[in-house]
């Protein structure tokens, strides 16, 4: 050990007159350990929610979606193929989008429908698997009613449950000498979803594709392509590709387009999140920087002396630098580990429960990312570090003549 490391480490044990100043480095430990402890929690928590709200929009909606500019989609096996023959495409399915009035006889409310094919859908979303009651292949089953598969909170608020009849009228029925007569579909309850997301859930219903052409008045063809991808980072290049497959008169876009506002001001919360947080950490360094000084000018005559016996300016100023690391990295060491084991338990405990009306999961979600914690933790030993270079430079700056005039 050298002797500027040994001399740090018995200033940092403090003398029975010098409790103060000991007192002072312990709450500069706790400072930093609090505000890494923080940050880690806090972004963990921020990336549980935004990965889960990804999950929860792309479990219901399609990786990249398929329309002609020019209008409804008539060609529907041959555009189809065309999609599923790019590289890095797992699936295709039609579909079509309609709004509606839905009433059971005890409630009526508004509705979003999805005319989809139940056989090709289930390959590209994962509807199926949020299913509370039925299953979405009995949209494909021929009844004498057609079927219908409502979000769990809008089944809530027509009172109906599986196999209860519930009636749909749209506006885009056909045309008659009076106008446009309203397209009116009885069907029956055949399943009920909750994918988490109260938007969803209570507004959103499936129907199969010949349901839906009757109540968008659709004689033939589909809205779009919707289209499920073996890589989601690659999203953006595989609907490039179909783009150039399929030429101009088509757009196509992937999941990152169809919400980039929405994730874009999550990643701008995020980084907003770490800038505050880390303010915890700079009102940490201050703390080290004044005890610092006050250890400096404690030891002014014990840097006197051994700047006489031949220390150099530099080895003084890593005396003081090596006293501010240790507390600096004991404090990121002490924040880490805390934050992780606080994640870890919210994790397994999950004993903090969310309202589902407002967020779209029911539980605070947790994910750590090793990148985020060791950005926090550098940044947080880089910040430390800092608030050691001018009492190291102060106490350089002693001269021995002057500090022992008087000794």
């Amino acid at each position: 050990m050298s002797f500027e490391w040994f001399i740090s480490l018995r200033y940092l044990r403090a003398k029975r007159k010098q409790k103060f100043i000991s007192l002072i480095s312990v709450i500069s430990v706790l400072g930093v350990a609090v505000g890494v402890l923080a940050l880690i929690v806090v972004l963990s928590v921020y990336t549980g929610f935004t990965e889960g709200l990804r999950d929860q929009i792309i479990g219901i909606n399609a990786h990249i979606l398929v329309q002609r500019f020019s209008g409804p989609i008539t060609d529907t096996d041959t555009v189809m193929e065309a999609v599923e023959s790019v590289d890095g495409v797992a699936a295709a399915a039609p579909y079509i989008y309609a709004q509606a009035l839905i009433t059971s006889g005890r409630a009526s409310g508004g509705i979003v429908l999805r005319g989809i094919d139940p056989a090709s859908a289930a390959r590209v979303i994962r509807i199926d698997r949020e299913m509370k009651a039925g299953s979405l292949d009995a949209l494909g089953e021929d009844n004498t009613l057609p079927g219908i598969v409502l979000g769990i909170d809008l089944a809530r608020q027509l009172r109906v449950r599986r196999g209860d009849k519930i009636r749909l009228i749209s506006p885009n029925g056909p045309l008659s000498p009076m106008g446009v007569l309203p397209a009116v579909r009885t069907c029956r309850v055949v399943g009920i979803f909750e994918t988490g997301m109260f938007e969803y859930d209570s507004t959103m219903g499936f129907v199969n594709l010949e349901t839906a052409r009757h109540l968008t008045g659709m004689e033939r063809g589909v809205h779009g392509i919707e289209v499920k991808v073996t890589d989601l980072d690659r999203a953006d290049r595989i609907a490039a590709a179909i783009r150039r497959r399929l030429g101009p008169g088509y757009s196509v876009r992937d999941w990152m387009q169809i919400n980039r506002n929405l994730f874009a001001a999550l990643k701008l919360e995020k980084i907003g999140i770490f800038i505050a947080l880390d303010l915890i950490i700079l009102v940490a360094a201050l703390n080290i920087i004044s005890a610092l000084v006050m250890v400096v000018m404690e030891k002014k005559r014990d840097i006197a002396i051994l700047k006489s016996m031949g220390a150099t300016t530099r080895s003084i100023m890593r005396i003081f630098f090596y006293q501010g690391a240790v507390i600096g990295v004991a404090g990121t060491v002490l924040g880490v580990s805390g934050g992780l084991t606080l994640c870890g338990v919210l994790k397994k405990y999950k004993f903090i429960e969310l309202p589902r009306n407002v967020y779209p999961m029911s539980t605070l979600p947790i994910k750590v990312v090793a990148t985020d914690v060791t950005v926090i933790a550098v940044s947080a030993i880089l910040i430390t570090l800092a608030a050691t270079l001018y009492p190291s430079w102060k106490a350089s700056r002693v001269r021995p003549a002057e500090a022992l005039t008087y000794e």
